[in-house]
């Protein structure tokens, strides 16, 4: 009878033993992946962060060499009309100076710096920075929603999902656009 009852503790602790070192392992498995999908939600939040710090220091930096263009094409357009509007030969003489100094300014920068207008080229530069960033985000956005799938499919399959209420694992919540998402972003250099 001893070992009737004794084979019998001994199966009971044996189950125990293989419930505990299941609800480990089980833990731990939801855990990590629980760690996962913050892991990738804060990859989203970088990029996310990387627009915000990027997109005003790129805006003023066209910013500026579009001011620095236009302040040369300004000088143009004002040495001409001051050219157009002078009466005597000294008065002429000085708007023609005023042109071939602005004009001298424009060919050099252009030439030295840029084969097109640096405008141009830095609007370009700046489409591409905005494009890049909103893949990345768009990019870490999916790495976010897949992560948080493999996680709440693991927390709704037998018999994890039993051990993930006993543990108090609960689904995560997967990417929802704001509702301003779609709205086109206005880029402004004003």
């Amino acid at each position: 009878m001893k070992r009737k009852g004794s084979g019998i503790i001994v199966g009971l602790v044996v189950i125990a033993l293989a419930i505990g070192a299941y609800l480990m392992t089980t833990y731990n498995s939801l855990a990590s992946a629980e760690n996962d999908v913050d892991a990738k939600w804060s990859q989203v939040e970088n990029v996310m962060q990387r627009r915000a710090d990027l997109i005003p220091n790129l805006v003023n930096s066209v910013k500026g060499s579009m001011n620095h263009e236009e302040k040369i094409v300004k000088e143009i357009t004002d040495a001409r009309k001051s050219y157009n509007s002078a009466k005597t030969p000294a008065e002429k003489n000085a708007a023609n100076n005023q042109i071939e100094q602005s004009l001298g300014t424009m060919v050099n920068v252009i030439q030295e710096n840029y084969p097109t207008l640096a405008s141009n080229e830095n609007v370009k530069t700046l489409m591409v920075q905005l494009e890049g960033t909103e893949n990345r985000i768009s990019v870490e956005r999916k790495n976010y929603i897949e992560q948080v799938n493999d996680y709440n499919q693991s927390l709704v399959r037998f018999p994890k999902n039993m051990a993930a209420k006993v543990l108090g694992f609960d689904k995560k919540a997967n990417f929802k656009a704001d509702d301003k998402a779609k709205e086109v972003p206005d880029v402004s250099f004003e």
